[in-house]
């Protein structure tokens, strides 16, 4: 049968539920990499983030206060993330290290953006994977020396630093805030871990903060 044979309605109506369909597949994609997420944050990731959140001087963000925060208050923290200052650049440099060592996710979530068909999420860990080569030359031919040093020196560099350890806080907290909406139960138990894993590796800074609260 021609195409122009076809009613206009029953054109329409394939045509509703082809969309539907989509929209279906892709959210439950999404609802996929949201349980995928949970599993890499809280093992493979963990130490990372922990050390990222750590090095924050503005905005001075705890596991304490992502965990005690309504979901107007994640989104606020989630806004002054857009401008992002570290404490020194020698509290960068394990942060930079942690993202070599978390090699092997990066290649993870390329290959899930590929899968899912996540164009921006396959962008990020192509950039990301860049950085870490980058990293390793240089620690290749300089072991004892510290990355970020070097990138103080080039601004392009410097650049690279801050978009991906600032974006690691700023993915952090969007999915936090994913959480907080749709799964809270999830939100506790990873945020909670995550607080006692950071009072496990620096029980001074959560020792304070809970002394705040």
């Amino acid at each position: 049968m021609h195409l122009a044979a076809i009613p206009l309605e029953i054109l329409v109506g394939i045509f509703i539920v082809e969309r539907f369909l989509e929209k279906r597949e892709k959210k439950e994609k999404r609802r996929m990499l949201m349980f995928i997420k949970s599993y890499l944050f809280r093992s493979e990731m963990l130490n990372l983030f922990i050390a990222n959140f750590n090095a924050l001087k503005f905005p001075a963000i705890t596991m304490v206060k992502i965990k005690n925060a309504t979901l107007e208050e994640l989104k606020q923290m989630r806004k002054e993330a857009n401008t992002i200052e570290y404490k020194s650049p020698e509290t960068m440099e394990p942060v930079i290290m942690e993202y070599v060592k978390a090699e092997h996710v990066w290649h993870n979530f390329r290959e899930r953006a590929i899968t899912y068909n996540f164009e921006e999420i396959f962008q990020d860990m192509i950039y990301i994977l860049h950085f870490v080569y980058d990293v390793k030359l240089f620690k290749d031919n300089n072991p004892d020396n510290f990355f970020i040093y070097e990138a103080e020196k080039k601004v392009l560099i410097m650049e690279k630093v801050k978009k991906v350890l600032g974006g690691g806080i700023r993915k952090f907290l969007d999915y936090a805030i994913e959480l907080k909406e749709k799964q809270p139960d999830m939100f506790y138990d990873l945020i909670s871990n995550y607080e006692l894993s950071s009072q496990i590796r620096f029980p001074q800074n959560e020792d304070r903060e809970q002394t705040k609260v």
